[in-house]
């Protein structure tokens, strides 16, 4: 079987993330401690199956932050949190484009994640979680354009962008739209209903 020009098949997901991330940060001329630099590479890692991304559906975050603020038990507001920044960060990461044909913008994205990584932070009772979600917070914006970057390099940019395409599969289980995702590294999820909105 011939591959095609400008494919590249990834066998160690982490380790290529890991470059990439690397790359975009020296690109970028950003610092941060180590366990930041792991924690950014893994969301990548886990986004790669997009059912992670909206594991409750694509339930607006301000309900997410509002059901976070009514828990009682502490270890359910901190992942709570924890999704509100970690879908924030790779949204506003990786779909920027996309975000300025919605209501709510790259700014509400960034607002929102670095909010939520801060109730983490102060959540989190082990001194490197705490580390890594303070920073996290305090540069979110910065991490945002690290993670744009590294979508730079890994998605073709066209007027049909990923997460349009995205939303085309959703609803119409195109096994076009399944390619094309599949060639920009997500694995469509067939668990998903159709009548997702």
């Amino acid at each position: 079987m011939e591959r095609k020009p400008g494919l590249t098949l990834v066998t160690h997901p982490q380790e290529y993330f890991r470059q990439l991330v690397l790359e975009a940060m020296g690109r970028q001329s950003v610092a941060a401690q180590p366990e930041t630099e792991f924690y950014l590479v893994n969301l990548l890692q886990q986004f790669m199956v997009t059912d992670r991304l909206y594991p409750r559906g694509e339930e607006p975050l301000a309900l997410m932050v509002k059901e976070a603020l009514e828990q009682t038990a502490i270890e359910a507001q901190r992942v709570l949190f924890k999704q509100v920044g970690d879908v924030s960060l790779y949204v506003a990461g990786f779909f920027q484009d996309s975000l300025n044909r919605k209501l709510v913008d790259v700014d509400y994205y960034i607002d929102m994640g670095g909010t939520a990584y801060k109730q983490v932070a102060n959540l989190a009772d082990d001194t490197t979680f705490r580390s890594v979600y303070e920073e996290l917070a305090d540069k979110f914006g910065t991490f945002v354009e690290v993670l744009a970057d590294v979508s730079d390099k890994t998605t073709s940019k066209s007027e049909a962008n990923l997460l349009r395409l995205y939303e085309l599969w959703v609803r119409t289980r195109s096994e076009r739209a399944a390619k094309q995702l599949q060639e920009a590294g997500i694995i469509p999820n067939e668990t998903i209903k159709k009548d997702w909105q």
